[in-house]
């Protein structure tokens, strides 16, 4: 006898199989009882961390914040709610803070937490988790985050043994990632003004988004507190928006700041044209379609399947152009059944190189501008932009979203997602 995860599991991949006379879009874009849903998709303002409003906010009050506002969001009994797996980078014991932020957002002793690390692919790897564990019939309904304090916490790699620095591939994860970007644009000819342009071209869409108010689904408020650095006192504040955008960026205007890295050729990666150093948090809730349809929930958006690759270290950056391909070969669709790419900006000398090595239509990507403008707070990027991807699905009412990201030490990832309200 067939078990029932097993039938699930196959209900996926007859989805998936090339040998359907349905085209792969068509399949993806079919609603069947087994497939995971989305109820929710929400996030925190973007600010610059040891700057912006939420630097003084650790990492479980953070967490406190956006889960309270699932919570009241969900519009069932939160019992129901089996596990929360948070996506995170730097927090240290991150388990501690994840449980910890679960029962104080209201959340009932029976939610469990679990954390994913993935570097800048947690956010997305938490989806993941959660999507495969329902899928398997292990929980019916879980929540899916990414969070960081980069204000709170600090980025750099541990001590390496001896065995991993006389690797030759190895060794070089300790490097910066301001290296892997000089790499790329040294190794494959991308230019400081190539760098400025799609730089220019982020912060101008981000800002069209903001002022056009697109971006309002997205964003759920924070209350918190912030200390004043000359005084040391404490102010009650509430976020409400990114502040990393700036009005009025020109590629002429980021031409004009001086190099990052110096020290390495070609010296093109600068504070302008690459992403901000940010604080915040996103979340999704999940759960089989039949679930949803039982509690009477809207569902919002479908989880189609997310992978991952392995590259050289040394040019971490172009993940993407390799993860992009994989999944829509998994998947089966082309490029031209994606209505929008979300592709993290993590440099723009990588970003430049996804573009043109798989000869993106660029108006369906970032098109509300990237993490040059917004920032990428790592472990939640990949969470965000399935927040900002299925927002801007919903506004143009399109279906199909990619979404991508290079991952530290050399790697990509990328998913597929389904606007469905």
């Amino acid at each position: 006898m067939t078990s029932p995860a097993a039938q699930r599991l196959g209900a996926l991949s007859s989805q998936l199989s090339p040998a359907s006379a349905q085209s792969a879009k068509d399949r993806l874009l079919a609603q069947n009882p087994d497939d995971i849903v989305i109820t929710d998709a929400i996030r925190t303002p973007l600010t610059k961390a040891r700057k912006g409003g939420l630097k003084d906010t650790p990492v479980d009050a953070l967490l406190v914040s956006l889960l309270t506002s699932v919570r009241e969001r969900l519009g069932f009994d939160p019992a129901l709610v089996d596990d929360v797996c948070v996506g995170n980078v730097l927090q240290p014991a991150p388990g501690f803070a994840a449980r910890n932020a679960v029962l104080a957002a209201g959340f009932p002793v029976g939610t469990s937490a679990n954390v994913a690390s993935r570097f800048c692919s947690s956010g997305l790897l938490s989806i993941q988790n959660v999507a495969t564990a329902i899928m398997a019939g292990a929980i019916d309904v879980g929540i899916a985050v990414g969070v960081e304090s980069m204000s709170q916490n600090e980025d750099k790699p541990p001590t390496s043994s001896d065995v991993i620095e006389a690797h030759p591939i190895a060794r070089d994860n300790k490097m910066p990632m301001g290296w892997t970007s000089e790499n790329v644009a040294k190794d494959f000819g991308i230019t400081r003004q190539m760098q400025d342009e799609v730089a220019a071209m982020s912060q101008q869409r981000a800002d069209k988004a903001k002022k056009e108010g697109w971006t309002k689904d997205e964003i759920v408020e924070v209350k918190t507190k912030v200390k004043d650095a000359k005084s040391g006192s404490w102010q009650d504040v509430v976020v409400k928006e990114d502040d990393g955008v700036r009005s009025g960026t020109t590629k002429e205007g980021l031409g004009k700041i001086k190099a990052a890295f110096p020290q390495w050729e070609p010296a093109t990666t600068t504070g302008g044209n690459a992403s901000q150093i940010t604080d915040g948090a996103a979340g999704v809730v999940l759960m089989r379609r039949s679930k949803a349809q039982e509690l009477g929930v809207k569902i919002i958006g479908k989880y189609v399947l997310s992978t991952t690759v392995g590259l050289e270290p040394r040019i971490m950056g172009i993940g993407p152009s390799f993860a992009i391909p994989k999944i829509l070969s998994r998947t089966g669709l082309k490029q031209d059944d994606v209505d929008i790419f979300e592709i993290n900006e993590a440099f723009a000398s990588m970003y430049v190189y996804c573009l043109d090595k798989l000869q993106l239509d660029r108006e369906k990507v970032n098109v509300r501008g990237g993490a040059i403008a917004l920032g990428h707070p790592l472990g939640c990027t990949g969470t965000r932009q399935v927040v900002t991807a299925l927002s801007e699905l919903r506004r143009r009412k399109q279906k199909i979203a990619v979404t991508s990201m290079c991952v530290g030490t050399g790697m990509g990832m990328a998913g597929v997602f389904v606007n469905e309200a």
